[in-house]
C-alpha cells in the first residue's frame, strides 16, 4: 500500500514538474529570433532594426542598406519583404515593424487616421511606367476606355497621376475599370489578358517588356518629372526611443542611393536575391534607359508633398487634415552624402 502511495505521489510530482517546465518554455519563448519585436541587439552586440519594403526598385535602397549593414560597425538593418501594402500597414499597426517604405499618399492617410508616422526621406525618383498589352493598339488613354487597368493601391501616386492624366486627355473616371493588385501579380495578369494595362514601380514593368507581353505607354518621368511614388516612414515611438538608430537608417538609405546611382550593374546584382527576380530584369530597369529611375535628390520639398496631398484630397482619398510640419521630419538627413561602402564579394547570394 505504501509503495502504491509513493508511486502515485511520484507521478503527481512529475506531472507538476512537467507543467512548470512547459510554462517556463512558453514564458521565455526560446524559439523567437533576435529580430522579434522588442529585441534590439544582434549576436555581435549591434542595434538591429527591421525595415519593410516591397520588391520594387522604388524601394531598392532598403535591401542595399541591409546588404551594406551586414559588414558595417553601425546598426544592422534587416529588410523585411512584403508583397502588398495592406499587409505592410497591418504590420505597422501591430508594431511588428516600426520603419518601412510605402507609397506617399498612404503614409498621409495613416497619419490622418491617427497612426503617428513621419516621412523621413524618399526611396527614389521616377521608376514607374504605364504598361499596356503589346497586342492592343493603344496610343493614349482614350484607347483604354472600357479596359481594365491595375494599380497597386487607391492610395498610390500612380492612381493619382493616372487620374490627373485622364482629366488632361478628357477621359472620364468611369470609362476605365480600375482594380487594385499586388505589384508582383501584374505582369502575369497582363500576359494572361486578365488586365489590359497597369501603372506600377519597376521591375514589374520591365518584366512584361522583356517577356514580350507588354510595352511602355508612358514613363513616369515624362508624365511628372522627378516623380515620387514611395517614401521612408518611421513610427514616432521609434524616433523618440531610438534616434541614433533612425539617424543611422536615413544615412544608410542616402548613401545606398548614391552608391546605387553610381554602380547600377552592381546594384542589380545586390538586390535581385532580395527581390527574388532574375538579375537581368533588374539590370534592365537600372540601365534601359539610364534615367528610368534615380536614387538622388531624395529630400522631398514641402511643395512636392503638398501637391500629392492636394491631389489626394481632389481624388477623395485624403481629407487634407495633415500639415507638412506634422508629417515630415528632415532632422536625420545627412548634410554630406557619400556612396555606401559595399563589399561585392558576397553579392548575388541568398540573404
Amino acid at each position: 500500500m505504501h509503495s502504491a502511495m509513493r508511486s502515485s505521489a511520484f507521478r503527481w510530482l512529475t506531472g507538476v514538474a512537467l507543467v512548470f517546465a512547459a510554462v517556463t518554455i512558453l514564458r521565455f519563448k526560446p524559439w523567437q529570433s533576435a529580430s522579434q519585436p522588442g529585441e534590439r541587439a544582434s549576436l555581435d552586440g549591434r542595434e538591429v532594426l527591421k525595415v519593410g519594403f516591397l520588391p520594387v526598385t522604388c524601394h531598392l535602397t532598403c535591401p542595399v542598406t541591409d546588404f551594406a549593414s551586414r559588414t558595417s560597425n553601425s546598426t544592422r538593418f534587416v529588410s523585411q519583404r512584403f508583397t502588398d501594402f495592406p499587409t505592410m500597414v497591418e504590420s505597422m499597426k501591430a508594431d511588428r515593424i516600426e520603419a518601412t517604405f510605402m507609397i506617399a499618399p498612404l503614409a498621409m492617410k495613416l497619419r490622418e487616421q491617427g497612426l503617428p508616422v513621419k516621412i523621413l526621406y524618399l526611396g527614389h525618383r521616377d521608376g514607374s511606367e504605364v504598361m499596356v498589352r503589346k497586342d492592343l493598339a493603344i496610343a493614349s488613354l482614350h484607347d483604354l476606355r472600357g479596359k481594365t487597368f491595375a494599380i497597386p493601391s487607391k492610395y498610390s501616386n500612380q492612381n493619382l497621376v493616372i487620374h490627373r492624366l485622364m482629366a488632361e486627355q478628357g477621359v472620364k473616371p468611369e470609362e476605365i475599370r480600375f482594380v487594385e493588385m499586388p505589384p508582383p501579380d501584374m505582369p502575369g495578369a497582363l500576359a494572361a489578358k486578365a488586365i489590359d494595362a497597369y501603372f506600377v514601380g519597376e521591375p514589374f514593368c520591365a518584366k512584361a517588356e522583356l517577356d514580350g507581353s507588354g510595352r511602355v505607354l508612358y514613363y513616369a518621368k515624362d508624365i511628372w518629372p522627378h516623380f515620387i511614388s514611395c517614401v521612408l516612414v518611421a513610427h514616432e515611438k521609434l524616433i523618440r526611443s531610438r534616434p541614433a538608430v533612425v539617424k543611422d537608417l536615413v544615412r544608410g538609405i542616402a548613401q545606398s542611393g548614391e552608391w546605387a546611382d553610381r554602380h547600377r550593374l552592381d546594384a542589380a546584382q545586390v538586390v535581385s536575391p532580395y527581390f527574388r527576380q532574375d538579375v537581368k530584369v533588374v539590370r534592365y530597369v537600372l540601365t534601359q534607359p539610364p534615367d528610368r529611375v534615380s536614387y538622388r535628390m531624395l529630400n522631398p520639398s514641402d511643395a512636392e508633398l503638398t501637391r500629392i496631398r492636394d491631389m489626394g484630397v481632389e481624388a477623395g482619398i485624403l481629407d487634407g487634415r495633415v500639415e507638412m510640419k506634422d508629417l515630415v521630419d528632415r532632422s536625420f538627413i545627412p548634410a554630406d552624402i557619400k556612396p555606401a561602402d559595399i563589399d561585392m564579394s558576397t553579392a548575388g547570394q541568398p540573404n
